[in-house]
């Protein structure tokens, strides 16, 4: 961890902090297929990253869990794993610099690919990203890209990516648009069925 002082972008903090809603068993209902151990476990971690970044609504906290649940519906934060859309010879060449995903990305050393694969809660992905979260959240991710893997760790990274479209995405919900607040965080559409039957579901409960 570096020893400055983080700079963290602040979202628009709710009256009272509503976070104590978000017990382990009601988020359950809204991973159906999760067990109940990982989400206990690691939920203390994403409420503390929210709280950090002073979101401490219901809405952003249904953004963060239907985020997870599109991402890494296990509720832990894992690396992203090879397939045909980030690997064609070897692991994450396609998101390797000189190529048209890398480029997006921000990846323009070789092995940028592997070294900045999608990781956390929210799979935080390319160079350009890890650098930017990494100066705001006061964490050395580019030096060492597991940090992210860390649970408290991830859990500010999924904060601090909600913050940082924390606009698009309050809009996006005011007019029921959950398309839209799916595209603020992911850049697409990538696990949309389940954001939005995540979302539906805490809504309800919560």
């Amino acid at each position: 961890m570096t020893h400055s002082t983080p700079e963290l972008r602040q979202g628009p903090a709710a009256a009272a902090d509503q976070l104590g809603r978000v017990t382990a068993a009601k988020v359950k209902q809204m991973f159906p297929a999760t067990p109940l151990a990982p989400i206990a476990k690691n939920l203390p971690f994403v409420l503390a990253g929210l709280r950090r970044l002073a979101l401490t609504d219901i809405d952003m906290a249904l953004m963060a869990l239907s985020t997870i649940r599109a991402e890494t519906e296990g509720f832990v934060p894992i690396p992203e794993g090879v397939s045909k859309l980030n690997t064609r010879h070897s692991a994450f060449d396609l998101y390797d610099a000189g190529t048209s995903i890398g480029r997006r990305l921000g990846n323009t050393h070789p092995g940028d690919g592997p070294r900045f694969k999608g990781r956390g809660y929210v799979q935080l992905t390319g160079r350009d990203n890890y650098t930017r979260i990494a100066a705001q959240i006061g964490e050395d991710l580019v030096g060492n890209p597991d940090r992210a893997l860390d649970p408290t760790v991830a859990g500010v990274i999924l904060a601090q990516f909600l913050g940082n479209v924390d606009s698009k995405i309050r809009r996006a919900l005011a007019h029921n648009d959950l398309a839209a607040a799916r595209e603020a965080v992911n850049g697409g559409s990538h696990g949309l069925d389940r954001f939005t039957d995540a979302f539906h579901r805490g809504k309800a409960i919560l």
